[in-house]
């Protein structure tokens, strides 16, 4: 398989200007551009400008595929919004995120090497959309995403077995969550395993009614700040709104947490739920076998009917099919024959049978082909 590499990068904050758009061509004359992304492909060579310099000066999202295994996601937050001792919190343990500062802004880098995932590469196009939503569930404070590169570290052998987990659960999954998961490579059974805990805070965040007694209690200092803001055309305000809401209602809308699980139970868990799924696989698997023979069978009650009813008809048949001297002669013959043989056992004519079976070999014994379609029915 020859070498297979994807960029995608998205602008979300500030769509790209046309001398920002001249600027991008230089580094690429086939890319895909528009106001809001930058997209191409590659089957040899490879790209000539950083993605680190891109996303520092341009872009919001990047994603990156490379056929031999390598995956990469990159998200650019505003500083402001981010609480960085918080993510690091999670981020100790794993090698496979990098938080960076550029300007005002901090940028997650999540990378995966040598990943074993189905190349397929009609499925490019669409990762970022489907992950593009964590950016801003990461500004609303739903920090499950980095959870998610915790279990990355614990499948690669980076966390203690008595390591307690970051948070106390993941549930209810989203589908950006999901798709992070799919496209990482990070174990199914794995994921699910956290997922059957919920998060500390609910993922929907709070109520609207929970979310307007905090606005009407705001100070008109407060509220004329916000509203300015957003005439200035701000981004992310709708975000920094909701942070500020979940964090004065967090005492309301923080679900209690059991107690953490160990990354040696979550392993434990795992495993149970790998069984699991196995079993009920393979009782599908054996029902459907059944049910394929089942039906399988009541054809074949059919065929043969059809046979016993038209006799002597039959064996014409087979004559008529070795005679054409091709494949699909040889082998609808064959066929033929094979059903005769059941029929015959049924009857209680294996004997009458098997002489006109003889018969046949002896008159047809120069035609090879057939012979050996014969010799398989033995």
């Amino acid at each position: 398989m020859s070498e297979y590499q994807y960029y995608e990068f998205q602008a979300i904050d500030r769509p790209l200007s046309n001398t920002d758009r001249q600027v991008l061509r230089g580094l690429s004359s086939r890319a895909r551009i528009t106001a809001a992304s930058f997209t191409n492909s590659y089957e040899w060579g490879d790209f000539k400008g950083d993605p680190d310099e891109l996303m520092a000066r341009w872009f919001d999202l990047h994603l990156y595929f490379a056929n031999w295994g390598t995956r990469r996601l990159m998200i650019k937050l505003p500083a402001r919004l981010v609480d960085r001792d918080r993510i690091g919190a999670f981020l100790a343990a794993t090698e496979d995120v990098m938080l960076s500062a550029a300007g005002e802004n901090v940028i997650v880098s999540i990378a995966r090497e040598e990943l074993e995932c189905e190349y397929r590469d009609d499925d490019d196009s669409g990762w970022l959309a489907a992950l593009a939503p964590l950016r801003a569930d990461l500004l609303a404070g739903d920090l499950r995403l980095f959870y998610l590169t915790w279990l990355m570290a614990v499948e690669a052998d980076a966390i203690e077995p008595d390591a307690p987990e970051p948070m106390s659960g993941i549930g209810p999954l989203t589908e950006s969550l999901e798709a992070f998961a799919a496209f990482f490579g990070i174990d199914h059974d794995l994921v699910q395993a956290a997922a059957e805990r919920s998060a500390e805070t609910a993922p929907d965040g709070p109520a609207p009614d929970m979310a307007r007694r905090v606005v009407a209690a705001m100070s008109d200092a407060e509220k004329t700040s916000l509203l300015m803001r957003v005439f200035n055309g701000e981004p992310n305000m709708s975000a920094e709104l909701r942070a500020a809401i979940r964090a004065r209602l967090e005492p309301e809308t923080t679900i209690s947490p059991g107690a953490l699980r160990k990354a040696a139970d979550l392993q434990a868990r795992t495993e149970e739920i790998r069984l699991a799924r196995k079993r009920a696989e393979a009782e599908l698997a054996e029902a459907q076998r059944r049910l394929q023979a089942e039906a399988a069978e009541k054809a074949r009650d059919v065929r043969l009917e059809a046979l016993r009813q038209r006799g002597a008809n039959v064996w014409a048949e087979v004559e008529t099919e070795i005679g054409r001297r091709n494949p699909a002669g040889y082998d609808k013959a064959a066929a033929l024959l094979s059903d005769l043989s059941v029929l015959a056992e049924r009857e209680g004519s294996t004997e009458e049978f098997r002489g006109r079976l003889q018969a046949i070999r002896e008159r047809h014994a120069g035609k090879g082909r057939f012979i050996e379609r014969l010799d398989l029915l033995a």
